[in-house]
């Protein structure tokens, strides 16, 4: 794949991250986001395609970049279709940490070591180039302010971004709530992108034991709100191991 271009996965971080504080903006439903933007990812690549509420290998032939490979190769161990809701909602292996150790290693990032009540070592992001985040967003404010539908990776971005909660951190107050709500609405621009977004919404909604608008069989009792979908295999690549003798707290 090269790096010529920013992954979709490595954008939603940025837009998250806030360039004041280093924190994350809305870190539980991120890490479900990058699950999600890593589908999308692949699908742009030719890697994979929906089939209906699912996710096939097309193409398991690698991508160079070693975090979309990780995810390729263990959907290609399934053998079998994978529903994008039971993917993105599996179990996390510190996907954002992941990115931003990576964005680190890219020098996009720089972490700010700290320390939380006095104790509790810490470390925050800050963007080396705020130019970056500025440009992703900017294509996020076009769609928005000019209606034209906006291209395949930006229509992706724009529904992840709604899909995690980052409307509100991107526009926030009264005054962007006409933003917010037109954010909502490029979803319906990109289908896989769609598709990923709505895994994640259900997924935070808790509805991922049952596929998407599909009614219970007959002579079965639909899962209660509180029933949780079978675990699917942990996939992406393990967080950075920590050092010393107290781990480190990322705050997010």
């Amino acid at each position: 794949m090269g790096r010529s271009r920013r992954t979709l996965p490595e954008e939603l971080l940025l837009l998250a991250l806030d360039p004041t504080t280093g924190t994350t903006a809305q870190p539980q439903s991120l890490d479900l986001g990058l699950a999600g933007a890593q589908l999308v990812e692949l699908a742009l690549a030719g890697r994979i395609a929906p089939d209906g509420d699912r996710i096939a290998v097309v193409a398991p032939r690698p991508t160079g970049d070693p975090t979309l490979d990780c995810a390729l190769e263990l959907l290609r161990r399934r053998g079998a279709p994978v529903r994008a809701v039971n993917w993105i909602g599996g179990p996390r292996l510190g996907l954002r940490q992941t990115y931003l150790s990576h964005l680190e290693r890219c020098g996009m990032v720089h972490a700010v070591e700290g320390q939380m009540c006095g104790v509790l070592p810490t470390t925050r992001y800050q963007a080396t180039d705020t130019a970056i985040s500025r440009e992703i967003k900017a294509r996020l404010d076009s769609a928005i302010r000019t209606g034209v539908p906006p291209d395949p990776r930006t229509a992706a971005l724009a529904a992840l971004a709604h899909a995690v909660g980052l409307g509100k951190h991107l526009y926030p107050g009264n005054e962007g709530r006409s933003s917010r709500s037109r954010l909502r609405d490029l979803i319906r621009h990109d289908p896989m992108g769609g598709l990923v977004a709505h895994a994640v919404m259900d997924v935070q909604n808790g509805a991922a034991a049952q596929p998407r608008h599909s009614p219970a069989p007959a002579g079965r009792q639909a899962p209660g709100p509180g029933a949780r979908p079978a675990p699917e295999p942990a996939r992406g690549v393990p967080a950075q191991p920590r050092h010393g003798s107290m781990a480190r707290a990322a705050v997010h």
